[in-house]
């Protein structure tokens, strides 16, 4: 048999993993949060995914005792766990040495009431005992503030609220109240539900009423899973890519953020800590485009709509990168200092300098997912000629900025140029603008936006051409030098160029020879505002298997693919950095970048379902 572990090894185990992202998100387009391998709520904003870190137990260094939520078994010496098919609802299983075991299943309510989606500020959770007299107690200790204090309590009989700032959570159960307050073991003899959600009485019978919840929130995402379009292989991980995806859209808004948290290192102790729980409109583009692919269109529809909101507001005005998923352009930077930081790396950052860069790639990333709603007639709601006039201001900005400098698509912080994959977005802007105008019966527009298109063409093929009698040449990645990064890549996924065109043939052997490290991509390699890149950046690495795919190089792109899928967590999703010496993660998890390069891939690389039916 074997021996349980004491406390302190106990303690041990759990300094030790709070070194890896080994961590399974749960949510509801509302709220998130992230579960460890013990069953342990470690990370979770409210009232959404932008707020304050209740629970901050991931950036908390080794301290495991606060801003966490977990059960734990008495005598525990494994665990295991595993999403139920096709759902964002978590299981987890605790074993002890004497053979009792207790199962978690986390969840946050999803699913139709009243006419309306039920998705509550919420965290639903239900222990059982599975074998055995197992004895657990729980540890539940949100904090406030960003780590400033365990929140304050005041209880009922079978209530806890915690003062969480200026309002409160109140956790409704059917477990012994004080043995709660005074994290005591006890055994667990039957099914125990806890539900922290709104500071209000739980209404109805908690233990079906949870359990309610429970089928109705698994039948929601069954058969929402149900509705992708998936290839043939690879079904599980693109499933699993397109729930997460789907969990970091803010539903309220359409607000798509680029990760769930915030400041988790691009690698250790390199101060490349950034808060991502806001919507890029650079990275919101990629999430829209690789659900599109799968028939996610209410994510899309969502998005549109966020999108409109951002145009009407910056109308004659600049388009900034990120908003907040309210829509709210301010987002000054702040650190928070009671938080040590993920393996004690910190800053922890609260908010985000981007917001002030200049940035004109995001022109195009506005026009391209809108355009698709002038041609979809799935669409609940067509676009129309006050659309196509707001849209217009958009290309007018992407006329005006197309050869200016800016701080680029990495976000340079202490430099600025003419950044040839803004440049390409500009000319994508104009391109599909034109198609729009012709599509709605506009031949003068059509004509207008393609001879800009055309003017910006000519630009980019003269100022970012580097030429090289040797190697053929390539495109630099701004105009004023030859450097290179891995978003040259996408200027065939954009149309600019073909994949045979001979430029774009010798930028990719050039790319391949100055950022490939094995089977991993950086984005680039010269050093920038913190040094010289020390990761791979992960969406990078799925197009260089784009790109090895889209020159035929196919046997080659599908060895690459099946490593990064080698490289995810057990709930099989991805960070936005790795380590390509070790395959450690890094970054900002899980990362909407990386999760679009596995579904991307998959769909390119897949055998087609003609092949089994």
């Amino acid at each position: 048999m074997a021996e349980a572990l004491s406390a302190a090894e106990m303690n041990q185990k759990d300094a030790l993993h709070a070194s890896n992202l080994e961590l399974w998100p749960i949510g509801n387009c509302q709220v998130s949060g992230l579960i460890d391998r013990y069953g342990a709520l470690v990370w979770g904003c409210v009232p959404r995914v932008d707020g304050d870190p209740v629970f901050c137990a991931l950036l908390n260094g080794d301290s495991r005792e606060a801003g966490v939520w977990r059960f734990e078994l008495e005598g525990q010496v494994s665990e295991s766990q595993a999403y139920e098919r096709n759902t964002a609802t978590l299981v987890t299983r605790l074993e002890a040495a004497d053979g009792s075991a207790a199962e978690i299943r986390d969840f946050c309510p999803r699913f139709e009431l009243s006419g309306r989606m039920y998705r509550p500020v919420a965290f639903a959770r239900i222990v059982r005992p599975v074998a055995g007299t197992p004895r657990i107690r729980v540890v539940l200790r949100p904090m406030t503030d960003y780590g400033v204090k365990i929140a304050e309590t005041t209880s009922g009989t079978n209530h806890i609220r915690y003062l969480i700032g200026t309002q409160a959570m109140r956790l409704s159960t059917d477990a012994p109240i004080g043995y709660i307050h005074e994290a005591r073991f006890f055994r667990l003899e039957t099914d125990h539900h806890f539900f922290l959600g709104p500071d209000e009485p739980f209404f109805g019978n908690l233990r079906s009423e949870l359990r309610r919840m429970d089928q109705l929130t698994t039948k929601y995402w069954k058969l929402w899973v149900r509705g992708l379009h998936i290839p043939l292989e690879w079904q599980e991980e693109v499933i699993r890519c397109a729930i997460a995806l789907k969990l970091c859209q803010h539903e309220e808004t359409g607000a798509i953020v680029a990760a769930l948290t915030t400041s988790i290192p691009e690698a250790a102790n390199s101060e490349r800590n950034w808060d991502y729980r806001y919507c890029w409109i650079r990275d919101s583009y990629y999430t829209v485009q690789a659900l599109n692919r799968l028939g996610a269109l209410d994510v899309l529809e969502k998005y549109l709509g966020y999108l409109r909101n951002i145009v009407d507001g910056a109308r004659g005005g600049q388009i900034q990168p990120l908003y907040s998923v309210m829509g709210e352009g301010e987002l000054d930077e702040t650190t928070a200092a009671h938080l040590a930081g993920y393996r004690g790396m910190g800053p922890v950052r609260r908010g985000n300098a981007a917001y002030k860069q200049v940035q004109y790639d995001c022109y195009g990333q506005i026009v391209l997912p809108t355009a698709q709603a002038f041609f979809d007639r799935r669409l609940l709601r067509m676009a129309d000629d006050h659309d196509f006039a707001a849209l217009e201001e958009v290309g007018d900005s992407a006329w005006a900025m197309h050869d200016q400098p800016d701080a680029g698509l990495w976000e340079f912080r202490t430099r600025k140029e003419v950044h040839t994959y803004s440049a390409v977005m500009c000319w994508a802007a104009c391109d599909r603008l034109a198609n729009v105008a012709g599509a709605i019966g506009k031949p003068d527009r059509k004509q207008f936006w393609t001879e800009r298109a055309e003017v910006i063409r000519a630009k980019i093929e003269e100022e970012a051409w580097v030429e090289n009698g040797e190697d053929g040449g390539h495109y630099g990645a701004s105009f004023q030098s030859d450097y290179l990064d891995a978003s040259l890549l996408q200027m065939v996924e954009l149309r600019f160029l073909a994949p045979d065109n001979p430029r774009f043939q010798s930028t990719f052997a050039a790319i391949e020879k100055t950022l490939r490290r094995g089977e991993h991509m950086l984005r680039y390699a010269a050093e920038d505002d913190f040094g010289a890149p020390e990761t791979a950046f992960n969406v990078c690495t799925f197009w260089l298997i784009e790109a090895l795919h889209l020159v035929g190089r196919d046997d080659e792109a599908r060895v690459l693919f099946g490593a990064m899928l080698s490289h995810r967590t057990k709930s099989g999703l991805l960070s936005e950095d790795l380590d390509y010496d070790s395959g450690e993660l890094w970054g900002n998890f899980p990362q909407t970048y990386s999760l679009v390069g596995v579904i991307n891939c998959a769909g390119l690389l897949s055998k087609p379902w003609s092949t089994v039916r």
